[in-house]
């Protein structure tokens, strides 16, 4: 899916969580974070066995998760709370010569084949690029959220806090290095959320339906 994202403005006295919105983002402003351990054995052998790279497999997951939910879409424009059609992954591409990072985006597709090309196209275009916005240094799009990992340390979890003050309710999702346990492949996943956005309930079934489609990711690969 690519083009302008499309933006449905949200009217708090109707939407269903019009209270809780206001009451999380402007009397109580709160945030969490919680990790989970998923299990990611299925998904690493397909992912092999089609000889693809994992990482972007990953962010494909994961946008296309949270696109299944519309508390994890909310955002702001020009003052009017809505939300977009769908997220687009924003992530690091890291630098060994430098040891920094730098930031891509690729607009999702529903598609995983499709999805995968493009992500390998920014690479090879702007994967050495150095600087904050190695894309052409242009700005994310308006539906960027942030997921990343952290491929060299297996944590218990991970949290990721902004000290700008700006309305922000898109999760932050992050991955730690996976390891064996028990004869499976352990994935720790970090997410972040705005409560304003998004309560437990929403993470849980976050939660839920990743797992279930990474043990049958190979029928996304085609």
């Amino acid at each position: 899916m690519t083009g302008t994202p499309l933006f449905t403005p949200l009217d708090l006295l109707t939407w269903q969580r019009g209270q809780i919105f206001y009451y999380f983002a402007k009397i109580a402003p709160t945030g969490y974070s919680l990790t989970a351990d998923m299990d990611i054995t299925e998904m690493l052998l397909a992912v092999k066995s089609a000889g693809i790279k994992f990482f972007p497999a990953y962010l494909w997951l994961v946008t296309k998760t949270l696109n299944r939910q519309t508390e994890f879409k909310i955002a702001e424009k020009d003052g009017q709370i809505g939300y977009y059609d769908t997220l687009t992954p924003l992530y690091a591409a890291f630098h060994d010569d430098d040891k920094t990072f730098s930031l891509l985006w690729t607009a999702y597709n529903d598609d995983f084949p499709s999805f995968y090309r493009a992500y390998l196209a920014n690479q090879k275009r702007f994967g050495g690029n150095h600087g904050v916005l190695a894309q052409n240094h242009t700005m994310p799009p308006p539906n960027a959220y942030t997921v990343s990992c952290l491929p060299w340390v297996s944590f218990r979890h991970f949290s990721v806090h902004s000290y700008a003050d700006k309305p922000y309710y898109f999760p932050s999702v992050e991955a730690g290095k996976f390891y064996q346990s028990g004869g499976r492949i352990i994935l720790p996943l970090s997410i972040t959320c705005h409560h304003a956005a998004a309560d437990g309930y929403h993470v849980k079934c976050f939660l839920e339906t990743w797992q279930a489609d990474a043990n049958n990711f190979a029928q996304f690969i085609g």
